[in-house]
């Protein structure tokens, strides 16, 4: 991420003008730069996560109390009551809300803020660069901690969820060190996902059609697994031989992975790859924490952060995972940006101040599953 200002004759000459000596003149000007930079910020924040991304926006007035009416995002044969997840603070570890379907539902919201400066001579020598590196500043913690308050919820949401009392979790068949994803482990998660996805009375659901697993979020040394298979054994039972041995794919299967060493997709799912996972790893290290904390053991197994790796999967097919953000009252924008104006003239400082308030909240579990590579 990189913010670049041109070097035009009005921009130095707007940003010679924040180091003017008349405070007036160099509010304006730092307020200008603002309104001018604020819409470019917006595009950056919003288009740079990956976790974040995963959510459905909506937005309200800065002023109003947001909410979502629980019985037109649920079946008309749902359950009376639900679990909803929802933070409360940034980064913070999710709740779970049980609430009627016929109900109101509030969001909590919160605010996403940054607070940057520079010396004031760097504005009178039109140093464009150190501007443009203050404000891609504010866009990169602004979204650090979006990604931090979005992972935080989703595996809090995913370590917590239960249907039917079977959690949403597989272990993979490999074991032990070097443990690798194979075709069976995507075919039980599909056959898992199609479990947890019935109707309320346990049955099949409305229409006859199962929803399933539309994307997985992995590691590199999960999707380093997939690309073994164009070369390794995919079987889970040994072979008819005396040394049981394995089953390669077909021809044409390992050709595909092969040709195709990118895998955006695999068994009709699309893969998303992330370092936050991974063993070691930020949302792995996160997900232990969770587990730990609350004693949940997915599909049995003490997670290990050290050495386990998890697989995350979800249907986006169906609207669960939903963002809040509220929109400033006189610009219409999502992230407020603002000249600060707590430096004195001793101190010889320019700063901006950028804030953006958002809320988010899972209306159904179900759309989250996982996979356990128990290293």
């Amino acid at each position: 991420m990189k913010i670049t200002l041109k070097r035009t004759d009005e921009q130095v000459e707007l940003v010679k003008a924040m180091a003017s000596r008349n405070r007036d003149v160099a509010y304006e000007a730092q307020m200008a730069l603002a309104e001018f930079i604020n819409p470019v910020l917006v595009q950056v924040i919003n288009q740079a996560p990956v976790i974040s991304n995963l959510f459905n926006n909506f937005s309200f007035n800065e002023m109003d109390s947001p909410s979502l009416p629980l019985d037109l995002y649920y079946d008309i044969s749902a359950p009376d009551y639900v679990k909803v997840y929802s933070t409360t603070v940034p980064g913070g570890l999710p709740s779970n809300t049980v609430a009627p379907t016929q109900s109101e539902m509030k969001f909590t919201t919160y605010r996403l803020d940054s607070a940057v400066d520079f010396d004031k001579r760097y504005a009178a020598k039109s140093r464009l660069d150190v501007v443009g590196k203050t404000f891609t500043r504010i866009a990169q913690e602004v979204l650090l901690k979006m990604e931090a308050t979005s992972q935080s919820l989703l595996l809090g949401a995913l370590a917590e969820a239960s249907t039917n009392g079977d959690d949403h979790f597989i272990t993979a068949n490999n074991t032990g060190t070097g443990a690798q994803l194979i075709l069976d482990d995507f075919n039980r998660l599909l056959t898992k996902a199609k479990r947890i996805n019935t109707a309320w009375t346990g049955s099949a659901p409305e229409g006859g059609r199962i929803k399933g697993v539309t994307d997985l979020i992995m590691s590199p040394e999960a999707v380093e697994g997939l690309r073994a298979m164009a070369y390794n054994p995919i079987n889970t039972r040994g072979g008819a031989d005396a040394d049981n041995a394995g089953i390669a794919g077909t021809d044409s299967m390992r050709d595909a992975i092969y040709n195709n060493a990118g895998l955006p997709e695999f068994y009709g799912i699309s893969i998303m790859e992330i370092n936050e996972l991974g063993a070691g790893n930020k949302m792995v290290n996160a997900f232990d924490t969770i587990c730990t904390d609350g004693s949940v053991t997915p599909d049995g197994v003490t997670f290990a952060k050290a050495t386990d790796d998890l697989v995350i999967g979800l249907d986006r097919s169906r609207e669960s995972l939903f963002r809040a953000v509220a929109l400033d009252s006189e610009s219409g924008s999502e992230l407020n940006l603002l000249a600060d104006d707590q430096y004195s003239v001793r101190q010889q400082k320019i700063g901006y101040y950028g804030a953006m308030e958002e809320g988010r909240m899972i209306l159904d579990d179900r759309v989250l599953t996982g996979i356990i590579i128990d290293g």
